[in-house]
């Protein structure tokens, strides 16, 4: 090192010369592979599905404080606060943001200071004297280096580390939107399962009455002893049918209580507060966007292009990696002692580190990288098909929820006049007993199956919300550094 620099002393030409190769590297590094575009994934034009059209056009970022049950929105707040998930999230990001600080630090000099203090004790004998010396000794080292990035090495490191942080907060956003989500989907379920308890519960009446009077029946011998026993035995199956469904309902709360972190008492305060609809009903919205919007409204088809990207630059990463690095380093020494004047030393110099032979390692690292990123782009083709076909299987089911809907409720109507007139007829002695509990079951059965469309319909728009990616948006035009990212103390209501 001191020799090339007592080289380039004698011969400033030499520097000139140096300098002059730094320049056409730096000038080639560019042209090691072009800048990244995110892929053209070719899409429908417009959605294959019917399409809702009641409701107006909201924004569905706040479309949980829409439902007419404000212990949706309750509860979805309380999750954003409590979750793990989101937990984990955040963390992530904070791991990925400092892998960008230290990507970035890469691509400036480093400076080390090495100070000592040593202090020696030596002993002579002259004759018969002993003579004794302390010696201290103080000295100061500064080293400094610098890796100059010729052919974008750092620079593709940087922008892996960048782009991962993205995909990061992407991910947080998605599962901001998917927490949302499987909230309102358990309460809109637990709603409906304690609806479905009072059928059942009115289903087990009508047959304990039908038991009653079919052993009333029998014992009188005017009816078959079978027909005892098969009324008991339905007596028996509704039964087990409301306790299975009160296990269900208690199974829900359980699931509540660990995706929102409240304690069990707490939960049921929101759950089951007095006055609570029986089925909380979501404002209607228009799908107004076409198939190509949804790699701008997913937050996890974001993350995905994001990942992307950092594959793209780990491959001008591992090909920077095969040509030639330059690097200027120099370090400078001050010592001095009680005894002796202060010394100093001091060396500066490039040094270039030219790869000759490795076996085909680094062209391995390259083929290595190409590959993970045909991998991370063949996962990207897939998210986007996979996106598409939620939101049609979504439209779907809410256009198929929406015409059962109307075909379950004249049904319930029609079996509830059935059964008031066959109450009717039983007063005045025209049926029997036995002929107006089969008409309170036939109501009771198509009340349950509208519970259940009912129930069906409103998961259906929360699936939609879903697959539409929760209202969340990017835009190219804004940077990473503008994005929405969370802290670890950070809950943002959707």
């Amino acid at each position: 090192m001191e020799r090339a620099l007592s080289r380039i002393e004698q011969n400033p030409h030499h520097l000139k010369w140096l300098v002059a190769i730094a320049s056409s590297l730096l000038l080639s590094a560019c042209a090691l592979q072009p800048a990244y575009k995110a892929p053209h994934m070719a899409t429908a034009t417009g959605w294959q599905a019917e399409r809702p059209h009641d409701g107006n056009v909201e924004n569905l970022v706040d479309w949980w404080g829409r439902f007419d049950d404000p212990a949706v929105a309750e509860l979805i707040r309380t999750a954003e606060i409590n979750s793990p998930t989101l937990a984990k999230a955040v963390a992530r990001i904070s791991e990925a943001r400092a892998t960008v600080t230290s990507t970035r630090a890469d691509a400036w000099p480093t400076l080390t200071d090495d100070g000592s203090v040593t202090r020696a004790k030596s002993a002579i004998t002259l004759g018969k004297t002993n003579v004794t010396s302390l010696t201290t000794t103080r000295s100061n080292a500064q080293d400094a280096s610098w890796e100059i990035d010729l052919f974008g090495k750092v620079r593709s490191s940087r922008e892996s580390a960048q782009a991962q942080l993205e995909a990061r907060v992407d991910d947080w956003h998605d599962a901001r939107v998917s927490l949302a989500a499987e909230v309102a989907d358990d309460y809109v379920q637990y709603r409906a399962c304690s609806q479905l308890i009072l059928a059942y519960q009115q289903a087990a009446t009508s047959y304990a009455q039908t038991e009653k009077t079919t052993r009333a029946s029998a014992a009188a011998g005017m009816t078959a002893a079978s027909d005892a026993y098969l009324a008991d035995a339905n007596t028996a199956s509704a039964n087990a049918t409301v306790t299975q469904q009160n296990v269900t309902c208690e199974e829900l709360v359980k699931s509540l209580v660990a995706l929102t972190g409240a304690d069990e008492p707490t939960l049921r305060t929101i759950i089951d507060r007095p006055g609570a609809p029986d089925l909380p009903q979501p404002a209607a919205f228009r799908v107004e966007s076409v198939p190509a919007d949804l790699l701008r409204q997913r937050p996890d088809l974001a993350s995905s292009e994001r990942a992307l990207a950092a594959a793209y630059a780990s491959i001008g990463q591992a090909r920077a990696d095969r040509f030639p690095s330059l690097s200027l380093s120099g370090s400078m020494t001050v010592s001095a002692t009680n005894l002796t004047a202060p010394l100093s030393s001091w060396s500066f110099g490039p040094s270039l580190s030219i790869p000759l032979f490795d076996a085909g390692k680094r062209k391995a690292a390259v083929n290595s990288a190409q590959a993970s990123y045909d991998e991370q782009l063949a996962v990207y083709h897939s998210a986007v098909l996979t996106a598409v076909k939620e939101v049609e299987v979504a439209l779907v089911d809410l256009d198929g929820a929406a015409r059962r809907s109307d075909d379950a409720r004249r049904a319930v109507e029609q079996y509830r006049g059935y059964e008031n007139a066959t109450e009717i007829n039983w007063h005045a002695g025209f049926d029997t007993l036995l002929t107006l509990e089969q008409a309170r079951r036939s109501y009771t059965s198509a009340n349950i199956t509208y519970i259940e469309v009912q129930r069906d319909h409103i998961r259906s728009w929360i699936s939609l919300y879903k697959a539409l990616g929760g209202g969340w948006q990017t835009s190219d035009a804004v940077t990473s550094t503008a994005r929405t990212t969370p802290t670890a103390s950070q809950g943002t209501t959707l």
